[in-house]
């Protein structure tokens, strides 16, 4: 029998978690939910894809989401934030900055990958920056569930968080890893990226979720641990980084 999550188009992950894989960009957006509080981690590439996530969630658990964490600070990850009016929003460190010296640049990012330039100018002009830092590891509460927000990056960029959801009634650890691991296509390494530093970060990847973790990638399918391990090495040869001890 479906699920209530897969009847409104997200893939189940486990009890209260679950993802959607965006069309257009193959991004993921990953929702969390607790007794208290509801995680949207990352928000889609323009406020309609926000708008569109926040009635979905509302129409599955009958609540408002409560907080957004951002994973990393590219245009199909963060562009929808602003849809979710009054929520705490949680990035790495130094991503508010980010947002404020480059919002025109995030705009021209988005319209060069084919958004729609009004939808593009009217979501980087209502971009909302983080309220929360991350420096080293931040738990949020929801309730009856702990979220453990980890600042493992520079990798795939400068200010790379990822998502600890621990398991409940047996269930493994769920690690939304933003674009610091891709299944779907070779690991996108832009102009914002620091390869020889993203061997390291998966490094820290896998010592936050460990062998027995299920890894969400920012576009792809669900992986395990020994594809983040492959994934690491083959960055490590990529860009002449010694292979981890």
């Amino acid at each position: 029998m479906r699920t209530a999550w897969e009847e409104a188009g997200w893939e189940r992950l486990g009890d209260g978690v679950a993802r959607r894989r965006m069309p257009g960009w193959d991004e993921t957006v990953g929702v969390i939910a607790g007794s208290a509080g509801v995680m949207i981690v990352d928000t889609g590439a323009t406020l309609r894809d926000g708008a569109d996530l926040r009635r979905s969630i509302r129409g599955v658990l009958g609540r408002e989401v409560t907080h957004v964490a951002l994973t990393h600070p590219h245009f199909d990850h963060v562009l929808g934030t602003a849809a979710f009016a009054g929520v705490a929003v949680f990035g790495a460190a130094g991503l508010a900055e980010l947002f404020r010296r480059d919002k025109d640049a995030l705009r021209h990012d988005a319209v060069r990958h084919g958004v729609d330039r009004d939808a593009a100018a009217e979501a980087a002009d209502l971009l909302v920056v983080p309220h929360h830092h991350v420096h080293g590891q931040l738990t949020v509460e929801l309730g009856d569930r702990q979220v453990l927000l980890a600042n493992v990056g520079p990798g795939h960029t400068a200010h790379d968080l990822a998502v600890l959801v621990p398991g409940r009634h047996g269930e493994a650890e769920i690690v939304f890893c933003g674009d610091l691991v891709e299944e779907s296509g070779e690991p996108n390494a832009g102009p914002d990226a620091l390869p020889r530093q993203w061997p390291a970060a998966l490094d820290r990847l896998l010592a936050l979720g460990g062998d027995d973790a299920r890894y969400v990638p920012g576009h792809g399918a669900v992986v395990d641990a020994a594809f983040v391990r492959a994934q690491r090495d083959a960055l490590a040869a990529r860009y002449g980084v010694p292979p981890s001890s």
